[in-house]
């Protein structure tokens, strides 16, 4: 009886002596240490053990603190407070357990049915060793359990990317087995699922990358990232997709993809790969004319797009007279093009936005591509910097074009020289699960000479800095800078005194924030802020050498600051309606210095008519112009092979491309809003019908579209635009108006696979005012230089084998509009010439057939380089497609002249690798 008093006592007194431990105070101070050596710390200095595996803990996350007097279930809550860290106290025993509870006693968690609610404990792994854990795969724990958890669903959220360069993927599938819940990723990869409470098994899905899954406990929301790996028998058989799944998934109309590897087979002029004239082959998208810079959108004129690389706007993307554009198709990895609902963190154009996306390097083993064509070749390299975490993508690109000059009809082209290159860098780095910084550097330039006494060049050059930011599992954020410079010189060296050099220069500087918030499954937000600053040199000229008798000229720099603030709400208001409505309100400010011509009202704007030059200072306010700029989209689904779109967005436009000539050139200059140029505003509605067939996977939409603007920019009649110091009494603002109906068919896999575009649209301007000096065509509407009311895009590649395959693109246009001499008078004895109303007719409809025979490398996995070869025939009709027709009076005499650019067959052979 004695022993058994004994043996009470001692384990009352090792009890009391542990809640003794348990509820005593103790002080502890610690700075900037990791977790685990705090806890170490703690052990140092009382009675308490701690058990757990060091590798729970990131040893990178240094943590503070100060405690005075606190018990050790005070202190450890704090502790762990942003980790998945829970823990167990036995005595003087603490057990960390990651994820999971141990509970004592069984849980009571209301009346709810505790089937229903997580178990009460988790075990991974079998201390018998019975279940053998899944040491390839082994379940993922999600989150942190809490002991009086109410909440029956949870958020999962993550990235999938590519495993072989860490590429995000957008549009992968990703569902829970067995249920009907399911999403597909953005375009950065990013996916968000809501969970019941306890096990999942989660499947990601996609016909180009192996299918994986993943079987996961999920105690709160958190996050599960997916590396996917493509499949071995999947070939670039691709060329476009307009994204049916992110159809389905946005409610934004007229929305298009470009994948750049996916081009490779698509015929193209001297075989160059060329991400941005495919984009050509898109209903609704066109060129004034073969061998012409720029776009025009939907009716819209070519300054109205909006063209960034990495977010850094891109103002010239064209190469050697618009045969190329200007960014290395190695360095690419797709281009969202955004032509109906434009985005509301995108701003200040009225037409669209092409949004190219670069590569991100191979963060695990050197690798790269190159290719080698009759007129370019170029190579880009990828360089893991830290292995699985960071790298370096470098490229480059050059030309040696002369030849292909010589062989052209047009003599003036005949005797001239041109050439070009260009350079990228990007480096990625993904810090760790919450942090990624990427940095974007490009440079390109041309030159080339028409004449032995003139030399042209331009350059493009940007700079873009990213930071992207997790701050949970439901909100992220995306900081940029950017700037990009574009500028171009004419250096005219001739015998006789009138040699100068000209130079103008563009330079734009951009900050921005953007987040992403997803709240309750049903809303996903994106709101964020901008601000952009221009600095325009509209131009100089200098005398070229000392015997050269030109006054030099100068005009006044301008300068304008352009800042927005965005937000936009993808609601999901049923499984089929879905909503993304968004608002932008954009406000723009000319700074100076600078000086502004006050004009005398009710009179036409001349030089004659300025009544007063007010002076502004540096920075200083000339005037401010904005307003709110709606965008709202709308999807409803009435099967999972059938729905319907409709859209409205509302733009702003601060800044104005300067050109007389037909199409837009390397020498065109970029005008700023002031106080006598307005900014330009549109409007756009739209409508869309999205159909797939069983057949074939078949895919058909039909959208159609309305818009108006204001205060377009157009010329008076011979209107001299480079160095006027009064440019604005050479310019007309007017009204424009654009509608049409586009039609794409498209089977994007199979043997044969392609598209069939067409584009029924009109585009016209007016330009009236109380002064007939300032009236074009009295007034009325009129076609603008891009009114091509037919275009007809067809694409087909057809594969023999896996390895070899034909592609065929034809393309029919009808000719763009041309102003016509109808008659003639003679002045002092010379025959001139009387013309129509502006763009009255029409040049001869453009139409050309382009064929190729693509070869695959053989499939050896283990091989030095993967090559492709392209032998391709471009116009091979040999279609005489006129470029201009224009007309001049020589030795008395009106003489009319054509020029075109291809009027021949031209066979080339490009050489691709890739290791």
């Amino acid at each position: 009886m004695r022993i058994f008093t004994i043996i009470l006592l001692f384990f009352g007194l090792n009890q009391l002596m542990y809640s003794q431990d348990q509820k005593s105070t103790i002080s502890i101070n610690f700075s900037n240490i990791n977790q685990v050596e705090v806890l170490k710390k703690i052990e140092a200095s009382t009675n308490f053990k701690f058990y757990f595996q060091e590798e729970w803990f990131d040893k990178t996350v240094l943590i503070s603190g100060d405690y005075s007097n606190k018990t050790i279930e005070e202190i450890l809550p704090k502790l762990f407070k942003d980790t998945d860290i829970n823990f167990f106290i036995d005595k003087n025993k603490i057990i960390l357990t990651k994820n999971s509870v141990i509970y004592d006693k069984y849980p009571i968690k209301g009346t709810k049915d505790l089937n229903t609610k997580t178990p009460i404990f988790f075990q991974q792994y079998d201390s018998v060793g019975k279940n053998k854990p899944e040491t390839e795969n082994p379940i993922a724990l999600i989150g942190k359990e809490e002991i009086d958890s109410e909440i029956d669903f949870y958020i999962l959220s993550g990235h999938i990317t590519d495993l072989k360069d860490n590429k995000p993927l957008a549009d992968i599938t990703v569902k829970a087995k067995n249920t009907t819940i399911s999403t597909t990723t953005d375009a950065s990869g990013f996916y968000s699922l809501k969970l019941p409470t306890g096990i999942s098994t989660i499947e990601v899905q996609s016909l180009v990358y192996r299918n994986t899954a993943r079987k996961i406990m999920i105690y709160s929301n958190g996050t599960l990232d997916f590396s996917v790996v493509e499949k071995i028998n999947q070939l670039d058989e691709v060329v476009v997709k307009g994204k049916s799944n992110q159809n389905i998934r946005t409610a934004i109309t007229g929305v298009t993809t470009i994948e750049a590897e996916g081009v490779k087979t698509i015929p193209l002029i001297l075989g160059e790969r060329d991400i941005l004239k495919v984009a050509l082959t898109i209903p609704g998208v066109k060129t004034a004319g073969e061998g012409s810079s720029g776009f025009s959108v939907r009716g819209g004129k070519e300054d109205q797009n909006l063209v960034l690389l990495d977010n850094a706007t891109l103002y010239n993307p064209a190469h050697l007279f618009g045969f190329f554009s200007s960014v290395n198709p190695y360095t690419i990895n797709k281009v969202d093009i955004y032509k109906g609902g434009i985005p509301s963190e995108f701003g200040g154009r009225l037409s669209s936005v092409f949004d190219i996306i670069s590569k991100n390097g191979n963060t695990e083993k050197f690798s790269g591509e190159g290719g080698i064509g009759p007129v370019t070749s170029n190579l880009t390299a990828s360089i893991p910097v830290v292995k699985g975490k960071a790298s370096l993508l470098v490229g480059g690109r050059a030309t040696y074009s002369d030849w292909i000059l010589k062989s052209l009809d047009d003599e003036n082209l005949k005797n001239s020289e041109a050439s070009f290159y260009d350079l990228f860098a990007k480096y990625n780095h993904k810090i760790n699960k919450n942090n990624s910084i990427e940095g974007t550097g490009y440079y390109s330039k041309d030159r080339y000479s028409i004449t032995p006494d003139s030399l042209y060049q331009y350059s493009n050059r940007l700079v873009s800095l990213k930071w992207k930011h997790a701050f949970s599992e439901k909100t992220n954020s995306e900081f940029n800078v950017t700037n990009s410079e574009y500028k171009f010189s004419i250096n005219y060296d001739s015998p006789n005194p009138e040699s100068f050099i000209y130079k103008y220069k563009i330079d734009e500087t951009q900050v921005s924030l953007k987040f992403n918030t997803a709240f309750k499954a049903k809303h996903k937000f994106t709101y964020g802020i901008s601000s952009k600053l221009y600095k325009v040199n509209p131009g100089e000229m200098t005398p070229n050498g000392s015997n050269s008798i030109v006054d030099p000229i100068k005009i006044d720099n301008e300068k304008g600051l352009e800042s927005a603030a965005f937000l936009s709400d993808k609601f999901e208001i049923t499984e089929k309606l879905l909503l993304d409505v968004g608002a932008r309100y954009s406000l723009y400010a000319a700074l100076g210095p600078s000086t502004q011509k006050i004009y005398q009202e009710g009179v036409p704007l001349t030089n004659s008519t300025v009544i007063e030059e007010k002076n502004y200072t540096n920075n200083e306010v000339i005037n401010t112009s904005g307003g709110f700029e709606p965008r709202i989209g709308l999807r409803y689904i009435f099967d999972d092979s059938f729905f319907i779109k409709a859209g409205f967005d509302k733009n702003f436009q601060y800044i104005h491309l300067l050109s007389n000539n037909t199409t837009q050139a390397p020498t065109d200059t970029w005008k700023l809003s002031d106080l006598n140029v307005k900014p330009e505003s549109g409007l756009q509605y739209s409508l869309g019908l999205f159909k797939k067939l069983d057949y074939k996977d078949i895919e058909l939409s039909l959208e159609g579209y309305y818009k108006t603007s204001k205060n377009l920019v157009d010329y008076k009649v011979g209107a001299t635009t480079i160095l006027n110091q009064n440019i604005e009494t050479e310019l007309l603002q007017g009204e424009g108006k654009a509608y049409g109906v586009e039609f794409l068919l498209k089977k994007p896999y199979g043997r044969l696979n392609g598209w069939i575009g067409y584009t029924y649209s009109r585009s016209f301007i007016k330009l009236d005012s109380q002064f007939n000096d300032e009236k074009v065509n009295n007034g009325d509407f009129f076609p603008t230089n891009f009114d091509k009311p037919h275009d007809v895009s067809i694409v087909m590649n057809y594969k023999f084998t896996k390895r070899y395959s034909f592609s065929s693109n034809f393309v029919y246009q009808t000719g763009r509009p041309v102003t016509y001499p109808i008659g003639k008078y003679v002045l002092n004895g010379a025959e001139y010439t009387l013309y129509s109303d502006r763009n009255k007719f029409r040049i001869p409809d453009y139409y050309r057939l382009d064929i190729g025979l693509n070869i695959e490398g053989n499939h050896k996995i283990k091989k030095l380089a993967h090559s492709f070869w392209n032998i391709s025939i471009y116009n091979v009709l040999g279609r005489n497609n006129p470029y201009s027709i224009f007309f001049v009076t020589k030795e008395g005499q009106i003489k009319a002249y054509k020029t075109s650019i291809f009027a021949m067959p031209i066979p080339t052979i490009t050489y691709n690798f890739k290791f």
